[in-house]
């Protein structure tokens, strides 16, 4: 039965679909402008947008709608880099002035793949030479064309979505080295699933970043938190220093410091 009374979206399920569809088409849609496209009431978006959220479909967060990522499905680093947020690229900087005061000359940094990582790599200090570890093609190259780093790039399958190697090559090759510091993203970051991805070969690469690294720091924004994905690669626990948005909630927050982590809110 078609729910029009409520607007002229179609009915629960179809007006659902669209609103998973936006989401992962623009990286982001508020509710208001969901509310728009719909034609639809506010009571009957909220209905819908609960529901979505209650299955893990989508997440809300200061009057914004995004997608979860999941095995089915994973933010390109097209759209990632189309939709840079102020957000975003104040934790690179801050990012970047941490790793910074944990390196010394000839230190070896882990890069992940990953427009924030990427991002922060940018922003590091140039007046050093360091040994960079990456599974990032685009990292690979800018840190190659613009800084003297002695650059690594791990061998492996291309992952097209990402442009970021993985596999046993990309494992094998980096479970061999002993890292100073890791630079991570991670797609969800929970108290009860700690760090998770969609995809299980990227999980691993992140994994063996973990257990060869000395210190570990992450960059995500703040929607990543209070979500999980797939495949776990570490527990709160196992990192030094999180760096996010200041609209990260208390209660997230205190988490992250129960779990002996650092936190810095930008």
């Amino acid at each position: 039965m078609n729910e029009s009374p409520e607007g002229k979206g179609g009915t629960p399920a179809e007006r659902q679909s669209r609103i998973v569809a936006l989401t992962r088409e623009r990286g982001g849609v508020s509710t208001a402008e969901l509310g728009e496209i719909l034609e639809l009431p506010a009571a009957a978006l909220r209905r819908d947008l609960r529901k979505l959220e209650a299955e893990g479909s989508i997440r809300r967060g200061y009057g914004m709608v995004y997608p979860v990522e999941t095995t089915r499905y994973e933010t390109s680093l097209a759209l990632r880099e189309a939709s840079d947020s102020d957000e975003r690229r104040r934790i690179a900087r801050a990012t970047a002035e941490i790793v910074d005061d944990w390196l010394d000359e000839n230190s070896t940094l882990f890069i992940d793949e990953g427009r924030t990582t990427l991002l922060a790599a940018a922003h590091l200090r140039c007046d050093r030479r360091l040994t960079i570890v990456t599974p990032s093609l685009p990292a690979a190259v800018e840190l190659a064309s613009t800084a003297d780093h002695e650059i690594l790039l791990l061998g492996g399958r291309v992952r097209a979505r990402t442009l970021g190697t993985v596999d046993y090559w990309a494992r094998d090759m980096l479970s061999g080295f002993a890292i100073d510091v890791a630079m991570l993203g991670s797609n969800g970051i929970s108290q009860q699933q700690g760090l998770t991805t969609p995809d299980p070969a990227v999980s691993a690469i992140k994994s063996m970043a973990v257990r060869v690294s000395r210190k570990r720091i992450v960059a995500a924004e703040h929607t990543k938190f209070g979500v999980h994905s797939f495949a776990r690669f570490a527990t709160m626990s196992d990192i030094e220093t999180f760096v996010t948005g200041e609209r990260l909630s208390p209660s997230l927050a205190r988490s992250i410091v129960h779990h002996g982590a650092g936190l810095r809110l930008v």
